[in-house]
């Protein structure tokens, strides 16, 4: 008598990869507290009420309080950053030390679903840390409104917008990840210093205005706060939509084809 495999649906396939690494998350998830929430929170306390202090509100801070001005654009770049941990090493292990991947898609899982599976899972996870840091940032009274549950969405856009690309190139590797040391050093760290999170980009020397341009987390800063502060305006915002969106989508065909080549060997 044969015996035939169940074969899931696309979506349930990719939510069985969700459930695995929920599986892991959900005995794992202390030692990823410090990093995910603690430390924006601590940004949130020290820039926003220890410097900002010192910060009059007027034009640079929209007429805000600075630990209000911070708090939307500090949301966007803690996932961000969260986002690039999680894109690298993570998926680095998979393939190399933990190779959870070749287990996953020995079953009818395919590697499209994998990939979807994975960028589901990412963007969940940062939609924890995030409504912790939304929930603490509410209690110390640095949020103008309910605008802001409008920014989570922008944060996670955004966060995933750098993720998804991340998640390729990570896939290429076979190393033991010290090129994950230029995209911290040179790429997330610069990016958070300079794409308006502490201060406007106007204040930087026009030459390297471009530059900021092109990153992400200027485009999720700029939305982030114009829906927290209640000033969106509908070109401006389609922009910024238009641009992250197409990362992302780049980002997610890169890492379905890298996937693929690397576990087809």
């Amino acid at each position: 008598m044969a015996i035939t495999a169940h074969v899931p649906s696309p979506p349930r396939a990719a939510w069985l990869v969700v459930e695995g690494l929920w599986t892991w998350y959900r005995r794992n998830w202390r030692s990823s507290v410090v990093s995910s929430v603690l430390q924006p929170v601590l940004y949130l306390v020290a820039l926003g009420f220890g410097f900002g202090s010192q910060v009059r509100a007027g034009a640079a801070t929209e007429g805000l309080p600075y630990v209000q001005y911070l708090a939307p654009a500090l949301l966007v770049a803690s996932a961000t950053q969260t986002a690039a941990f999680e894109s690298t090493y993570p998926v680095l292990s998979a393939f190399k030390w933990q190779r959870t991947y070749l287990g996953v898609t020995a079953t009818p899982i395919t590697s499209g679903q994998l990939v979807a599976g994975q960028l589901t899972w990412i963007v969940l996870r940062l939609g924890f840390s995030a409504v912790a840091f939304l929930l603490v940032a509410a209690l110390l009274g640095a949020l103008t409104g309910p605008g802001v549950l409008l920014s989570l969405v922008f944060a996670l856009l955004t966060a995933m917008a750098f993720a998804a690309p991340v998640v390729a190139y990570a896939a290429t590797i076979d190393s033991e990840g010290q090129q994950f040391n230029v995209v911290f050093r040179f790429i997330v760290m610069p990016m958070t210093m300079f794409a308006g999170t502490f201060f406007p980009v106007e204040q930087l020397p026009a030459w390297v205005r471009p530059l900021v341009w092109l990153t992400p987390l200027w485009h999720g800063t700029e939305l982030s706060r114009a829906a927290a502060f209640g000033s969106m305006e509908l070109l401006p915002t389609l922009g910024h939509l238009a641009y992250l969106v197409a990362l992302l989508g780049v980002g997610a065909h890169l890492a379905r084809r890298t996937f693929l080549r690397r576990l087809a060997v």
